[in-house]
């Protein structure tokens, strides 16, 4: 965020309660500081939960100066909800046994730390130019998608474009692997900018 420069954040959205998609959390106190106000968080309520545990100071009925000032919002899978003027639909997949929100906004997704999407959310997945996937390695993983079970989803979805994330150095050299993608398919990168029309 600082190398960016982002001075403006509207909301955080969470995908699940894993360490490394929540360690972050107390970082909105900047923007808290910044924008004059509480910071609207939205997650389901197993991941509410999960925050309270691990950030209870920011969430103790004792207020203390300096805490990060959030505002709860509870994400129920398939039912959509508005961050300003856009609007975000939560798409159950499976992280192994544990349920991970993906979101659509309008013709773009985002879906981190999967290796099972049902039927029922391939639906509403369908129809996209932009499509963000996991795809954690080359080898079985047993939560993530490998690079093949990414690749054989992006087909299924026939998403016009996708970008893979959650790349483990295992998958192997950015350039090496690239060469070996589709033409719409692409590694991520920190930094990475999508540009949403609309």
């Amino acid at each position: 965020m600082l190398r960016h420069q982002v001075l403006q954040l509207d909301a955080v959205v969470f995908t699940h309660e894993h360490k490394d998609h929540v360690a972050g959390l107390d970082d909105v106190r900047s923007y808290n500081f910044l924008q004059k106000r509480d910071m609207p968080i939205f997650a389901t309520e197993a991941v509410q939960d999960r925050l309270k545990q691990e950030f209870s100071y920011a969430f103790d009925p004792k207020e203390y100066p300096g805490v990060p000032q959030l505002q709860l919002n509870t994400v129920q899978p398939g039912q959509a909800f508005m961050v300003g003027d856009i609007e975000l639909l939560p798409i159950p997949v499976r992280h192994r046994d544990l349920e991970v929100m993906g979101y659509r906004v309008e013709n773009f997704a985002y879906v981190t730390d999967t290796n099972y999407i049902s039927e029922a959310s391939q639906s509403l997945l369908k129809g996209l130019d932009i499509l963000v996937l996991d795809a954690l390695r080359i080898e079985p993983h047993h939560s993530h998608f490998t690079l093949s079970e990414a690749l054989d989803m992006i087909e299924i979805l026939q998403a016009r474009k996708a970008y893979l994330i959650h790349i483990s150095h295992l998958m192997g050299k950015h350039r090496e692997i690239s060469r070996t993608l589709p033409s719409h398919v692409q590694l991520a990168y920190d930094g990475l900018e999508v540009e949403l029309e609309g």
